[in-house]
């Protein structure tokens, strides 16, 4: 039995050059889209697993993705599932939210302008 987490165990896949703004570069896997499920299935860390068709939010990017563009890198001896906007943002699957958490955010901070009616709240107190 093979002792090494799916983390560890680098992916069967050629990898080309993923490269950084600062001209650094890290192994990017050629995954084929009929083995992206399984990739995803093997290194997604949390429950339930998006679907590829699922719509996620970077939060590094501030950008909203398709789950199926994902890219997985070999970096420090282990497989890294980031967001397709790796390379200019840094955000990997940590960092990824539903879409709607986005949205929530902008609602929040329309809420609070509408309490800030401009007069000065402070309490005396």
């Amino acid at each position: 039995m093979d002792e090494n987490s799916p983390l560890e165990e680098r992916l069967p896949y050629q990898t080309r050059p993923l490269f950084f703004p600062n001209g650094a570069s890290v192994e990017e896997f050629i995954i084929p889209d009929e083995d992206k499920e399984l990739v995803l299935e093997q290194l997604y860390p949390f429950s339930p697993i998006p679907k590829l068709t699922d719509v996620l939010y970077d939060l590094h990017a501030d950008k909203t993705f398709v789950v199926k563009d994902f890219r997985v890198t070999w970096e420090h001896g282990m497989n890294y599932l980031v967001s397709p906007y790796y390379a200019e943002s840094g955000g990997t699957v940590i960092d990824w939210v539903d879409e709607d958490w986005a949205n929530e955010e902008s609602d929040e901070e329309d809420f609070d302008e509408d309490l800030d009616d401009g007069k000065d709240n402070e309490s005396p107190f």
